[in-house]
This record gives C-alpha cells, sequence and structure tokens, in this order.
C-alpha cells in the first residue's frame, strides 16, 4: 500500500483529505480538468453516498472535508471517485490539445508501470492522507484551512472569490459542488 500512516479507520467519521496527484504535477490548471473533478464529486453525493462539506482544487491536489453515509464505505467512494477522474483527465488531456501532453501523459505511464497500480496512466497517489475530525475545533480549523488556500496562493483576494471551492457556499452563495453546510 502506500506506507501512510493517516488512514480511513471509521468509515462513517468526518474527515479531512488530500487527494495529490503524483509527484505534485501541476495537472488542474485548465477548467476542463477541475470541472471533471466537480461534476465527479457531485455525481458521488447524488449516486455513491459521499456527503461533502468543503472542498478546494489547486493546481495539484484537492482537499476535502467528507463523509460516507450510512451503507457506504468512504475509502470504496475514495477508489472509484480516484478510477473514473483519472481516466477522465487523461482523456481530456488528450482531446483538448494539452500543450504539456506528452510530458503529462510520459509521467502518469510511467508511474503506473512503476507501482503497477494501474493499467496505463496513474494520475493520482495512493494516499488520502485522511485526518478523522473529532472534535469541532479541528473541523472548523480545517474548513478555513480549505477556504484559505487560494488566498495562500494569491489566485484570489477574498475566499468566495474562487469558484472551485466551497468557500461561495459559506458566503451564502452557491457554487459547483452540492455541499452539506457545516
Amino acid at each position: 500500500m502506500s506506507g501512510d500512516s493517516y488512514k480511513i479507520i471509521d468509515q462513517q467519521e468526518v474527515y479531512f483529505l488530500t487527494l495529490t496527484v503524483i509527484d505534485w504535477v501541476d495537472v488542474f490548471v485548465r477548467k476542463e480538468y477541475k470541472i471533471i473533478l466537480t461534476d465527479s464529486l457531485n455525481y458521488c453525493i447524488s449516486n455513491k453516498g459521499l456527503e461533502v462539506f468543503a472542498w478546494v482544487v489547486m493546481s495539484n491536489h484537492i482537499h476535502l472535508i467528507v463523509k460516507a453515509k450510512e451503507g457506504y464505505l468512504l475509502s470504496n467512494i475514495l477508489r472509484d471517485f480516484k478510477k473514473f477522474t483519472s481516466k477522465k483527465i487523461v482523456e481530456a488531456i488528450i482531446a483538448i490539445g494539452e500543450s504539456r501532453r506528452d510530458w503529462l501523459l510520459d509521467k502518469f505511464s510511467f508511474t503506473a508501470r512503476k507501482t503497477g497500480r494501474a493499467k496505463n496512466y496513474k494520475l493520482w497517489t495512493d494516499s488520502n492522507h485522511a485526518i478523522c475530525l473529532e472534535k469541532k475545533e479541528w473541523l472548523e480549523q480545517r474548513l478555513n484551512y480549505i477556504h484559505q488556500n487560494p488566498v495562500r496562493q494569491m489566485i484570489v483576494e477574498h475566499p468566495e472569490e474562487y469558484i472551485f471551492s466551497s468557500a461561495v457556499d459559506y458566503a451564502d452563495g452557491k457554487g459547483l459542488v452540492n455541499i452539506t453546510r457545516i
């Protein structure tokens, strides 16, 4: 496995997750790739028992505060999400004429062969860096961390200005993912 000490132990708990692209490759620089992620999160919410409380897509990772609804396993939802989005993003890299197409595909192909953990391309690391948010103050701290991420990276001045985040939902707007507010 990944050797990650941050594991999902209780499948029904609320977790702060960081899903990272292999080698921290900046893949999510095009809106088309980020839309694949948001559409996939919404699909998992509607069809796979995922409950999303907060999220943000950065250039090479995504942060989430999530849980699985009763009767579902968070690990299975994440496995399916990663597998599906990896396939769709690779398809998009090929289809839209990505300027870094050859380099990205070589990188993802090499990692798939090296790890033996994917058939053709491996986009995501195995780890989800799962941190159980047992205490309310931990939850609020991570929520703030997620929403401030684009501000710290100087992408936007105010968290709610970043469209690929749940910050707009917490500013009484409607974002791209159907979240449940905390």
